[in-house]
């Protein structure tokens, strides 16, 4: 592949989305935005409580208050007062007319979350944006409770974890719940069109996809004096493999989704490798993976992930079909199919020329749209599934063994048991030796399935 035709990523975060939208999203009805019937009366007011208030959390939320139709910031939760104060602070700035959340309703510990579901009435909406690992017991209850759903990405880190959120999933339809995800590509304009056109046959039937993650080291921030070993984890969920399910599903899984989208199809087995080659900070990440995917007509797709500095960079996913290819995928904003597999300007055959659409944004006009006007609208299976194919990622990456689907979907390994459980006085399931090291999976040797 010449890396000519793999141009630098324009792409923005949630986090950098926060930063720069700021008072612009306020009472904005953006380009994207979709037209409803005005909601005025008060009784029309959707709640909200934030459950998960990082950089994250911040901007769902910021989102979320930018819908048309009056919505009111209700209540918050988070292990960390620091950061709800932080959250809340951010949030004033374009929105604070629509913040009601007195101290009363300022959550913090392990079971904040179910306070702050409980504050709601049915028909409200609680944002989970923790670390992936609680988001199962999280959906079960704002399930049980009545409540509408938006759930970052990721949605579970192991395969106990996925059974419980699909069939979460399952009874929010039967109680006709909305629940939206955060794998905003898949409502991101350009995108769509280029999957559709894919699927109409415009490059062939797909034979190869590549989902590309690859970019400068993830930090890992200093031990406070005092911190005990779960909250210094916690707060650093994206280094420990139990919290965010490793770099190749809570980084890597928006262009892991692109890919499966656009074979329209899920992969039957995988077998990968990985593993630390000159990371050295004390926590649980390799520091490149590779996972090579088959599907079940035999054509296969590659996720490859790498985060070290002073090496090629890539952040999109490429697509080969029979009669041509397509750069397209997080990262990526400007999608694009070519004739044949050299992706020139001479073989562009198209690119989008619709309206600019922020996905960030068009993900939460979709989910209160359905919420207002009574239309079903549940993400959880397709997104679950595209977690799960990164678990399964992880699980052959780690163990160096081929798995199958069907092998991880039958897996009872909990990455941390009894989590449900957990208190400020609890060990997280990874504890530093007394060198400070943290267990590191072993490929031929750690067991995953």
């Amino acid at each position: 592949m010449n890396s000519t035709s793999l141009p630098n990523p324009n792409h923005t975060t949630r986090r950098e989305f926060l930063k720069t939208s700021g008072t612009a999203l306020a009472g904005a009805a953006l380009a994207s935005a979709i037209a409803r019937p005005g909601y005025a009366a008060e009784n029309n007011t959707i709640k909200l409580a934030l459950v998960g208030c990082g950089g994250r959390g911040t901007g769902a939320g910021a989102q979320a208050l930018s819908t048309q139709g009056p919505t009111k910031l209700w209540a918050v939760a988070d292990v960390f007062d620091n950061r709800i104060q932080s959250s809340l602070a951010n949030l004033k700035s374009g929105h604070e007319k629509q913040l009601d959340v007195p101290p009363e309703r300022q959550f913090v510990g392990f079971d904040g979350f179910k306070k702050a579901i409980d504050s709601l009435d049915k028909g409200d909406l609680v944002l989970l944006t923790t670390p992936p690992a609680f988001r199962p017991m999280h959906l079960e209850y704002a399930v049980q409770k009545g409540v509408n759903v938006f759930m970052e990405k990721s949605f579970a880190v192991d395969a106990p974890g996925y059974r419980r959120v699909l069939k979460a999933g399952e009874e929010a339809t039967k109680k006709n719940l909305k629940i939206a995800t955060g794998l905003m590509s898949r409502h991101y304009a350009p995108l769509e069109e280029a999957i559709q056109k894919i699927h109409d046959g415009l490059i062939g039937d797909v034979v190869t996809c590549w989902a590309y993650r690859m970019h400068g080291p993830v930090g890992v921030g200093p031990r406070q004096p005092g911190t005990k070993e779960l909250a210094y984890q916690i707060a650093n969920y994206s280094s420990f493999t139990w919290l965010n399910g490793t770099f190749l599903e809570d980084w890597l899984i928006h262009n892991v989704d692109v890919c499966c989208w656009a074979k329209n199809a899920w992969p039957v087995s995988v077998q990968g490798m990985g593993g630390r080659q000159v990371r050295q900070d004390a926590d649980q990440l390799f520091d490149h993976y590779g996972a090579e995917y088959t599907f079940a007509d035999g054509t296969r797709f590659i996720a490859d992930g790498r985060h070290m500095a002073n090496c090629f960079d890539y952040w999109g996913a490429i697509i080969h079909g029979a009669k041509g290819s397509g750069i397209m995928g997080e990262g990526q904003d400007d999608p694009r199919l070519f004739k044949g597999w050299n992706q020139t300007s001479e073989n562009l055959i198209w690119r989008y020329k619709g309206p600019k659409c922020d996905k960030y944004q068009y993900e939460h006009d979709l989910l209160f749209d359905a919420i207002r006007n009574d239309k079903p609208y549940n993400e959880t299976d397709r997104s679950a599934k595209s977690s799960f194919t990164a678990i399964m990622g992880r699980m052959a990456c780690e163990s160096g063994k081929l798995v199958t689907w069907d092998e991880a979907l039958a897996s009872k390994i909990e990455l941390a048991p009894g989590l449900d459980n957990y208190t400020w006085d609890s060990n997280p399931p990874a504890m530093p030796d007394a060198n400070g090291k943290y267990p590191i999976a072993m490929p031929g040797q750690t067991t995953t399935v």
